[in-house]
């Protein structure tokens, strides 16, 4: 293509049914004078359009040392030298290149522009060390979206990296919303730097530049206050692969992406190659070329997060590779045996103040700890398990040491704490309980690990007195804690009785707690004391798009607590039902959706996992949820997890909603994900990057993982069947997300109460992809077998009875099966 002089023409146009651009020629060169886009059935201009280009260049390779020390609100350097974790990646995250300073930045307007073939804009220009052409033509399949193609050829040596052009910076006044998915969101302007980039406690300041690695959906955007959503989506084929081959890959960094251009002004941006990066060293004539397009909807950030999701990412298509080889209730049916046995669940039974205690080792990283750290950790998944197997191996064997250990992980004494949390953890060689990162108390805490576990106890044991004085000492406890505007104390430190951790704000579910002590013990102070929690949860945390952690040892980076708040609140509309927890429920949720993985694509390549060949699609990161994201979530070393909390809640969305991406988020994370599930064990890996290797050092994850496959299979077989099977739901689990317990009370299947039962002696189904639940009507007289096609395909299969002693008795008391078309 020649470079043509334009200097003759004044404009430049280029438009389609919903967006308009027009360029004029002056004497900085070409820039967009007009952008338009169509809202409803008016055209609306965006207020400042611009077209300025940006190149970064460096001679020597940038420097990867931390620019600058950065300091929390209280004045203290962040994060602190005891988060030893977080320490690589938070110096990473403050070096030249992530802060948007490194190199010379080129600012500049196309000198040449013409129109060619195809209703293409082609631009030109040249700085003292590149050449820079930019093509723009609209989608033919998405009349909102603008491809752009722009190609660097260097004249010099050296590290150079393109900044897609600014089209149309919008004010902090005129900002509704602005989110790098996987790293924050907010609706205002944070000015310290540590709330914003560790947390996405509001938006950050400064333009910096961000990682594929903890990115959800490679989107950037901003969302003006008129109702314009400006987002720029990478070419799929650019991103990094997190498993390209035969090898974890899932830290190189091929694409910048930020809110902001290196002005920092707030344009969603994305830099390629990146600065320093190995694809940015170039030679003289090395030519770099990339694509990626602008979308520019008439709607808000949900709407252009599902349009990056399905028309750029193809999360529908991606749903159709997913093929399980081993059904959900199996995997149930074998953690089963896996638990009741002590060696391989790694089960201890310990004397603490004249009592024997029950837990399983936790291997993980606890202060203090010498390899001697216990923990439980979902009972409401351990008491529903014992009652559905009625497996005296659990009854007799594990519940009552566990009832054990939740009684003596309370505080007793006289004093501050007295109703409060001893710990989550408990050391058997120092006979003391500990929390996770410090001699710390966290209302959260309370709200965890005495009022959710004891809750969900109380409602299989409705009668034992003891746990219901518990439930009321810890409910006290976070009365006499709230404070006067409904929230609470992020943690106390345990010597000195004050308050720790004053940096941040405690934006999570804890007023959730006081809603469990109403239902069981149902004094109407704790639902009000609930409700003004949660009324200042919604203010400041949903609205504004800031939530905190659970995760004392990542520094209570946002994790899946985020999703568990949606549950929460649904919990509370429930009870109340006042809207306005319903449409908080809603909105966390769909925030919830951007700690989703939807890239890369999946697809069929032949990739070697630890000597196995794999399928792409089988270790795929697209549709897992991550542990904790952001700037120093355990997502940057790890990748995501497959303890899929989170799904059950999500097909209550989509039932709530009917926003698909809900139940397609849901059945990618728990269908076909055999690659990362233990054959000896059917306990799947916690963290993506350890692919099949079990339960680890968290034994006690098997509990979560019955208890979140059971949550999924309820919220499937009730959205499936039409509501006409319901079972009543417990309280959430604590920490790792929403999932709820089961079983404690009869549900209804076809207008008969049945009682849920686990029982894999009963029937055999011979496709891995259909998933069974099996429930008993109240007289026991029929035996109900609820049938769920797990796949996106049509399922033939079969049925068999197992044994012949079982057919008999079938045949006795009636056998009916539900089959639930998808």
């Amino acid at each position: 293509m020649g470079w043509g002089n334009s200097w003759g023409q004044k404009s430049l146009v280029l438009e389609s049914p919903s967006v308009k651009m027009r360029w004029e020629n002056s004497a900085q060169g070409w820039q967009l004078k007009t952008l338009s886009v169509k809202k409803g059935q008016t055209w609306m201009n965006l207020k400042t359009p611009s077209g300025e280009n940006t190149l970064l260049y460096a001679a020597e390779k940038p420097s990867e040392k931390p620019e600058q020390i950065v300091k929390s609100i209280t004045g203290e350097e962040f994060p602190g030298p005891k988060y030893h974790y977080q320490t690589k990646w938070w110096a990473e995250s403050i070096s030249p290149v992530s802060l948007n300073t490194a190199g010379k930045a080129f600012h500049f307007f196309a000198k040449n522009g013409q129109r060619t073939a195809d209703n293409t804009l082609t631009f030109n220009h040249e700085t003292e060390n590149a050449k820079v052409t930019t093509e723009w033509s609209f989608d033919p399949k998405f009349t909102t979206d603008i491809i752009v193609k722009q190609t660097l050829t260097p004249k010099t040596a050296g590290y150079f990296s393109l900044a897609t052009p600014t089209i149309a910076p919008v004010s902090e006044a005129d900002m509704a919303w602005a989110s790098v998915p996987g790293y924050f969101q907010g609706n205002y302007i944070q000015p310290n730097f540590a709330l914003a980039y560790a947390y996405g406690h509001g938006v950050p300041a400064l333009p910096a530049v961000y990682r594929e690695r903890s990115a959800s959906t490679l989107s950037p955007l901003v969302t003006t206050k008129n109702g314009i959503t400006i987002s720029v989506i990478p070419d799929p084929a650019l991103c990094r692969d997190p498993w390209e081959k035969d090898q974890n890959t899932h830290q190189n960094w091929n694409v910048g992406l930020s809110h902001k251009n290196r002005k920092s002004q707030l344009s969603a941006t994305l830099y390629y190659p990146v600065l320093g990066e190995p694809k940015s060293s170039l030679k003289a004539g090395e030519v770099v070329t990339y694509s990626f397009r602008y979308s520019l909807i008439d709607g808000d950030w949900f709407k252009a997060i599902n349009h990056a999701a399905y028309n750029i990412y193809q999360l529908k298509e991606a749903l159709a590779l997913r093929q399980s080889k081993q059904s959900l209730t199996d995997r149930i049916q074998k953690m089963h045996h896996y638990l009741t046995d002590p060696k391989t669940s790694l089960w201890n039974i310990e004397e603490y103040k004249g009592l024997k205690i029950g837990a399983q080792s936790y291997l993980g990283g606890v202060v203090g700890s010498n390899k001697d750290a216990m923990k439980n950790s979902d009972y409401g998944a351990m008491w529903m398990l014992a009652k559905a197997t009625n497996d005296s191996l659990l009854i007799k064997n594990v519940l009552p040491y566990a009832l054990n250990f939740k009684f003596t992980q309370q505080i007793s004494d006289e004093g501050f704490f007295k109703g409060a949390l001893a710990g989550q953890y408990y050391l058997a060689k120092s006979k003391r309980f500990t929390e996770e990162w410090g001699e710390v108390v966290e209302p959260i805490a309370v709200t965890y690990y005495t009022m959710l576990d004891i809750g969900n106890i109380l409602l299989f044991e409705p009668n034992n007195q003891p746990l219901k004085e518990r439930l009321r000492a810890g409910a006290e406890w976070l009365l006499k804690n709230q404070k006067a505007n409904g929230s609470w104390a992020v943690a106390y430190d345990r010597k000195t009785e004050q308050e720790a951790f004053k940096d941040i704000q405690d934006v999570r579910p804890t007023f959730y707690g006081l809603l469990v002590a109403y239902r069981i013990l149902k004094d109407p102070k704790y639902l009000i004391a609930a409700r003004k929690g949660a009324d200042w949860f919604v203010k400041n945390a949903v609205e504004t798009g800031g939530f905190l952690g659970v995760c004392g040892d990542a520094r209570y980076a946002p994790d899946f607590a985020t999703a568990q708040s949606a549950q929460a609140l649904l919990d509370l509309y429930d009870i109340t039902q006042d809207s306005k927890y319903k449409n908080a429920a809603i909105t966390a949720a769909k925030v919830y959706t951007a700690s989703i993985y939807t890239h890369p694509i999946p697809n069929r390549s032949l990739k070697t996992v630890n000597g196995t060949q794999r399928e792409d699609w089988e270790i795929s990161q697209a549709g897992l949820s991550f542990e904790h994201g952001g700037i120093f979530g355990s997502s940057n070393t790890h990748g995501p997890i497959q303890l899929a909390s989170h799904a059950g809640l999500f097909i209550r969305m989509y039932q709530l909603t009917k926003e698909p991406i809900f139940a397609d988020m849901a059945r990618s994370v728990a269908w076909g994900r055999d690659a990362f599930v233990d054959a000896k064990t059917s306990v799947a890996s916690y963290y993506w990057n350890a692919m099949n290797r079990g339960a680890g050092p968290y034994p006690h994850h098997a509990w979560w993982q019955v208890g979140w496959l059971t949550d999924y299979l309820m919220a499937e077989a009730e959205l499936r069947s039409s509501g006409q099977v319901k079972f009543p739901r417990g309280f959430v689990t604590p920490k790792v997300g929403p999932h709820q317990s089961y079983g404690f009370a009869a549900g209804m299947i076809n207008g008969e109460k049945a009682n849920l039962i686990v029982n894999e002696n009963l029937i055999k189904i011979d496709n891995p992809t259909i998933d069974y639940i099996l429930a008993e009507s109240e007289k026991k007289d029929k035996l109900f077998v609820v049938l769920l096609n797990n796949r996106a395909q049509a399922t033939d299969f079969q049925v068999t009875v197992k044994e012949k002693s079982m057919k008999k008795q079938l045949l006795a008391v009636g056998f009916e099966v539900m089959v639930i078309e998808k």
